[in-house]
Formats: C-alpha cells, sequence, structure tokens
C-alpha cells in the first residue's frame, strides 16, 4: 500500500461524492471489482489541487461533487472484460445509447491503461452550495456519447456555460481537461505518471497501523 494515497473527503473540506462504481449505479450495472468502501480516494498532491478548486468553486456558490478519483488496475480490467460480454441492455440507455459497448475501448471512453490507475485523475462536476443540486451539464456521468465532449454541439447554453466554468477552475488549479468526458481531470502534474496501481478503495483495518493508509 502506498501512503501517500488518502480518502478525498478527509483532506478537502465541504466536497461530496458518490462512489458510483462501489455500487450497482453505473455502466455495468454491478459493484465493480477493487471498491470496498463507497469512498473517493487519491493521491494527496490530487487532494491539494482540489482544495484549491473548491475554494475557487464556493466563491462563485458551487463545491465541488466527486464520482472516482483512484481506480485500482483490476477496476480497469473488469471494464474491459465487461465490454467483450454479450448486450444485456441493463445500462445502454442510461450511459451508452447510441455505441455499442463493443467500441467503447475505440471510441475513447474506456482504456487498458487508466489515468485514475495513478492516482492523479478525478471524474467530478459541480454542485449548487445552496441547494445541493447538481450543476446542469447537459449529460450525466460516464454518457458514453458525444454530447459528453467538451464544446459539443446542442448542449443547453446553461449546461455548455457550467461545463466552461468546470474546466476554467481545474485548469486554472493545475488539471488538464480529457476532451471526450467533461467530467474527467489529470493533474498535470501528477506523482506517478508512470505507475499503474491496484491496491483496492477500502477503510483501513483497525488492526493494521493507521501509518499504512487508507486505501
Amino acid at each position: 500500500m502506498n501512503d501517500d494515497f488518502v480518502f478525498i473527503d478527509d483532506h478537502v473540506p465541504g466536497v461530496t461524492w458518490d462512489a458510483k462504481y462501489a455500487t450497482a449505479d453505473n455502466f455495468t450495472g454491478a459493484p465493480v471489482d477493487g471498491y470496498l468502501a463507497a469512498r473517493v480516494a487519491g493521491t494527496r498532491a490530487l487532494c491539494t489541487a482540489l482544495e484549491a478548486a473548491q475554494e475557487k468553486a464556493r466563491a462563485l456558490g458551487f463545491g465541488l461533487h466527486l464520482w472516482d478519483a483512484y481506480r485500482p488496475q483490476r477496476a480497469v480490467d473488469r471494464f474491459l472484460a465487461w465490454t467483450a460480454l454479450p448486450e444485456d441492455g441493463l445500462t445502454k440507455a442510461r450511459h451508452y445509447p447510441n455505441i455499442d459497448r463493443s467500441a467503447m475501448v475505440e471510441l475513447g471512453y474506456i482504456a487498458a491503461n487508466s489515468g485514475h490507475s495513478r492516482g492523479g485523475t478525478v471524474d467530478l462536476t459541480l454542485a449548487h452550495l445552496d441547494t445541493g443540486a447538481l450543476a446542469e451539464m447537459g449529460g450525466g456521468y460516464d454518457l458514453m456519447d458525444p454530447v459528453s465532449h467538451h464544446g459539443a454541439a446542442g448542449v443547453p447554453a446553461v449546461a455548455a456555460a457550467n461545463r466552461r466554468l468546470l474546466r476554467t477552475l481545474m485548469e486554472d488549479c493545475g488539471f488538464r481537461a480529457y476532451p471526450w468526458e467533461w467530467w474527467h481531470y489529470t493533474l498535470e502534474d501528477e506523482p506517478y505518471p508512470d505507475t499503474y496501481f491496484d491496491f483496492p478503495v477500502a477503510e483501513a483495518d483497525p488492526s493494521r497501523s493507521t501509518e499504512e493508509g487508507l486505501c
């Protein structure tokens, strides 16, 4: 276990989260391998940059809402295996209505080596501080469709403005955007650019030293 990884909500005050891959509420329709706790983890460097983004968002009446950050390699492997399974239609309408699941890798929505597994990538959106409601973005998380691309045509004006705001906040705080997914950002100066980790996301074992970390 690398002790440079922590739960983000412990280090970035005020963030909210919904760890989709620890539940069945994701494009595979089931909890994903390696997610043993419904928490979002990442490197300390990621937390520092997110804290800066959270402060900027708060000044504008928003907070950060996280879906995923560190992703074990075994979860990525599960995604790849899932794309090869026969279509069952369970999540198609919500997550990939206009493509075949077998095309997800070719189209850039799933990769054999994900920046998430390096601990320096985060999937997130903005939430209104006054209501807690997620900001309108013109399409949901993990919608594998051209409408999720930055600059996509046909996105309502309010949603397009919110996407631009999120991108500005994140880029100002040291992140780069991924062209095909408005929610996906990676640290420009990530601490482990060539390492793909595979330890699970799990609560600390009380029988082990806290110095061993939380994931």
